[in-house]
This record gives structure tokens, sequence and C-alpha cells, in this order.
């Protein structure tokens, strides 16, 4: 039994799906069922059961994970308390974020980081909200850049960016052809929306019924690709996104948007880090080079059109 195949089945547990897991690492999902398999004959008991919507873990398999949990954060504390002494910033950061900061802002912190850092490693997963916060609290990510809806105040969170929010459509709708648009008259727009019950979806629905109103949803997907794919090919729907996921299109010209106003709906772009943990020399040089590319770019997570 090795390290890894206890943060696999760590991995299994968090996400509650041989399928998930095997899609997360790009592998097929009978590899995974496997090692899981092997696991189990090394442990002496089934450490899963299987349902039919994933796996749960068995009364086994919750006494091994309380004792692997301590296990490997001991054992990442003691590595990284060795790379310390090293005169050279090296190890793993393992970073959670949502879709629509993955690119291009990690791609332009990994360039500096491989330059000035080479021995840091970055293992970034995407994540909705909700799951990115439970990957902080168990200790599975080092750093999570994530959404909130009031701007941080504690130690633990920093603000990168503020983010308004637009409707977009494919271009020549009237509703998004001027820079805003009153939530108002979103009333009976055919409209593509996350899936309840995300804190995101909460809170439109809420928003329209103070307005007095229902929104209507035609499709309902989670998916930032899947949304934008919607609306690009069927011409008389819209979404409600962020900037950032859509900086792309809006500049090829293949989407347009207008800013929600009245009210003008806010999300608050944070790097978070766990509440308690071991922050590494590694963690705080990316978590420094996250913040300064950010600022750099003028508080935004893409790259300013002037650069």
């Amino acid at each position: 039994m090795q390290i890894n195949d206890f943060r696999l089945f760590l991995e299994v547990a968090e996400m509650g799906s041989f399928t998930k897991v095997a899609a997360q690492r790009h592998t097929v999902q009978s590899h995974i069922s496997r090692q899981i398999s092997e696991l189990e004959k090394s442990c002496g008991g089934h450490l899963f059961r299987r349902t039919g919507r994933g796996v749960v873990l068995t009364e086994f398999g919750q006494h091994v994970e309380q004792r692997v949990r301590t296990w490997i954060k001991d054992s990442e504390e003691l590595f990284a308390d060795i790379q310390q002494t090293s005169k050279v910033p090296m190890g793993e950061v393992k970073i959670g974020m949502l879709p629509s900061a993955a690119h291009p802002l990690m791609t332009q912190v990994f360039q500096r980081l491989h330059a000035q850092y080479p021995k840091i490693r970055l293992n970034v997963r995407e994540g909705q909200g909700g799951e990115l916060d439970a990957l902080l609290d168990t200790g599975s990510v080092d750093i999570a850049i994530l959404f909130r809806y009031q701007k941080p105040s504690g130690p633990d969170e920093t603000l990168l960016s503020t983010a308004n929010t637009y409707l977009v459509s494919s271009p020549g709708l009237p509703l998004t052809q001027a820079d805003s648009v009153d939530f108002k008259r979103l009333e009976g727009v055919p409209l593509v929306l996350p899936r309840p019950p995300s804190h995101w979806r909460s809170i439109l629905d809420e928003t329209a019924r103070s307005k007095g109103f229902n929104l209507s949803a035609v499709i309902e997907a989670d998916s930032l690709r899947v949304q934008k794919e919607i609306i690009a090919s069927n011409p008389h729907l819209y979404a409600l996104l962020g900037p950032f996921s859509v900086d792309e299109e809006l500049r090829s010209g293949s989407l347009q948007a207008a800013k929600v106003v009245h009210p003008e709906l806010k999300r608050y772009v944070t790097l978070a880090h766990p509440k308690h943990g071991h922050f590494t020399q590694a963690s705080r040089i990316v978590s420094k080079l996250i913040k300064e590319t950010v600022q750099g770019w003028n508080g935004q997570l893409n790259i300013p059109k002037q650069v």
C-alpha cells in the first residue's frame, strides 16, 4: 500500500463516484474500480458500498478514512517542513478553482512560476462553489479561487476581483445590444440557467421573485461551456454569466452581452486558504504570484484589452 493509493481512496470518498474520479484523472472507470478493489484486498475489508448513484463509505471505510486523513496530513506537513529547509523553494501546490478562472490566469501564473521557481509543481482542479469549499475544509487543496456573494472579511480570504453579471446571447438580439439591461426586463425571457440548488441559482431566483416574476429556464446546465454553446447555437436564448467566462467570445464577436442593472448582481472572486492547515513556502509563493497577476491586469481575471 502506497500513500497515493489512499489519496485515491479519499478522492473517491469525496466525490462518491468512480466515474467522476476517472473523468477528473482522465482515465477510465474500470481502472479506478480495479485500484480500489486491490486496496480493499490489502486492507482486508470493503471500503465502499456500491449504490445506484455511485459509492458510499462502509462503516469500515469511515474508520479508515479518519485514520488516513490524519496520516496523509501529517506526512505532507513533515515533507513540507523538510522542504522548507531547502534554499530552493520546492513542492506541490494543489489549487482548486472556478472554471472561468482557469485560463488565462493559471497559464500566466505557471509561466512565471516555471521561470522563477522551477521546482514548485502545480496541481490544478476545477470545481464549483460548494465543492471548492469542501476541498478547502478537508485539506484536499492548498489554495482555492472561488466566488463569494459578500466581500471577504476574514484573514483566510483575499479579494481578487469583483464581477458584475451580464445577460449574454448570440449577436443581434435586442436585449443585449445596449450596454445594460434592467433585471425586470428578464421576465418571460428564455434563459439557460445553472441547476438548482446552487447558491447562484438561488440568488437569481430570489431576485426575480422580489421583482414579482419567475425566471423562465428553458434548459438548466452547470457547465459554462455547455451554457455558452447552447446560446451560441440557439439565437433566441440568453444566459446570465460573469464577464470572465465570456471574455474571449465577446472579443471575437461570437457573443454579445449587456450588464444587468437594478440591481447589479455582483460576485466577489477571492483567493482562499484552509482555515486549518500548513501553509507552505511553495503555497505562499503561488498565492503571491496569483495576486500579482490579477493586480497587474487591473483587478481582472483576464488580460486587459490594452495589454
